[in-house]
């Protein structure tokens, strides 16, 4: 287990990243995040260069600093869309932190907020939090975005709702996580 970037993952060996083609630690998790990939352009036909995958945010809060991961974003029309988190485990419990961390990652709201853990999803109205539609069936699609897009807000972050959504999202996705966790890096 020493030679695993994560040992808390079962790594089965190397696999194919399905947007990039980069070679990545094939783990659960990792089939998963490609599961989701795959969905986004064969289901939902999106483009590859429309999907951003781990993107690593700076959550500054007070003093404290640290790094974190970001699954993917969807672009259409050169805005950001829709943020989609994978995590393992329980939807409702990450809620609130990944609606955080869509309005921290661009100077506006980021319109479709999705939570997953590769078998369920929850999607998020950005604006408001509520939950609009679940399931991996409902993840976001070409068409439905075109049909949608001048419904979007795309309202400023201003500063104080930027800060209130750091806070949010250093309290859940670095103090709460996991010590094994290699995609947060606190930064001292």
């Amino acid at each position: 287990m020493e030679n695993q970037p994560n040992p808390h993952h079962l790594v089965l060996g190397k696999l194919n990243d399905f947007l990039t083609g980069s070679v990545l630690a094939d783990t659960l998790d990792e089939r998963f995040r490609q599961k989701i990939a795959k969905i986004l352009v064969m289901e939902g036909k999106f483009e590859k260069i429309d999907i951003e995958n781990n993107i690593t945010v700076e959550v500054i809060v007070g003093l404290k600093k640290a790094t974190l991961k970001i699954d993917f974003l969807v672009n259409f029309q050169e805005k950001t869309i829709a943020l989609i988190k994978f995590a393992p485990g329980s939807l409702v419990t990450r809620r609130l932190s990944t609606l955080a961390l869509s309005r921290m990652i661009k100077p506006y709201q980021i319109p479709i907020v999705v939570l997953t853990n590769g078998k369920d999803a929850e999607i998020l109205e950005g604006d408001s939090g509520k939950v609009i539609a679940t399931g991996l069936q409902n993840l976001p699609d070409k068409e439905r975005i075109e049909k949608n897009m001048t419904s979007f807000s795309f309202k400023p972050i201003n500063k104080a709702l930027f800060d209130k959504a750091s806070r949010i999202a250093y309290a859940f996705e670095i103090d709460g996580a996991c010590p094994c966790d290699s995609g947060i890096c606190k930064i001292e």
